[in-house]
């Protein structure tokens, strides 16, 4: 009996990626463009990001205070001014072992000084894009305001000059051209979610919609 015919063994099915969250695929290289809104311009040097709402000190930095302090954070080796890992997109693709530039979000809200340890908070866009988070999911080296990626400057599309990177949850919750973090003793519900995503959005535990 002979053996069997050539092209009928069908391929080898490759191990399934560790990284890549259930339902993910990986993107490669490419990085899908996804948003709601018309992609606004931006001059940097008239850009400024905000904490305020319950805290301490509220807090309003320039884009030039902002290198400054990662800077200073980089240098001092305190809060990790840059991220490297995946990102996970609710629409199902992933970039795996991408990098980004920025300041933690630590930094900030240490120099903002919240007034409770398990609120939430609302960041929101220069277009009145608006996302909802634990408070404890921007904290301990979770979060970050980043304006480069893979070392070149963020561009527009991408949420340049500055996005809200959370990368542990799905990138809707890394809100694009963000400017403001308010910090709160209530949660309140997105653009997204008030849409019919999920409040919180973990890829590992497919929260991709309210009820998931």
């Amino acid at each position: 009996m002979s053996g069997p015919t050539r092209g009928f063994l069908g391929r080898s099915r490759q191990p399934r990626d560790p990284r890549l969250p259930p339902g993910q695929y990986d993107t490669g290289a490419d990085w899908p463009v996804l948003t709601a809104e018309v992609t606004p311009r931006l001059d940097p040097q008239r850009w400024s990001f905000t904490i305020d709402g319950l805290v301490q000190r509220p807090t309003t930095w320039s884009w030039d205070e902002l290198h400054a302090l990662a800077a200073h954070d980089s240098a001092a080796g305190g809060h990790p001014p840059e991220y490297r890992g995946d990102i996970h997109c609710v629409t199902t693709w992933s970039k795996l072992g991408t990098w980004f530039g920025g300041i933690s979000l630590d930094t900030l809200l240490d120099a903002a000084e919240p007034l409770l340890d398990q609120g939430f908070v609302l960041a929101t866009s220069t277009t009145g894009y608006t996302t909802n988070l634990p408070l404890a999911d921007v904290r301990e080296h979770r979060a970050w305001l980043a304006w480069s990626h893979e070392g070149k400057p963020l561009s527009a599309d991408h949420g340049g000059p500055v996005r809200l990177l959370v990368p542990h949850l799905y990138f809707w919750k890394s809100a694009k051209w963000v400017t403001r973090l308010t910090v709160m003793d209530h949660d309140e519900a997105g653009f997204w979610e008030r849409n019919g995503y999920h409040d919180r959005g973990d890829p590992w535990l497919e929260q991709r919609y309210q009820g998931d």
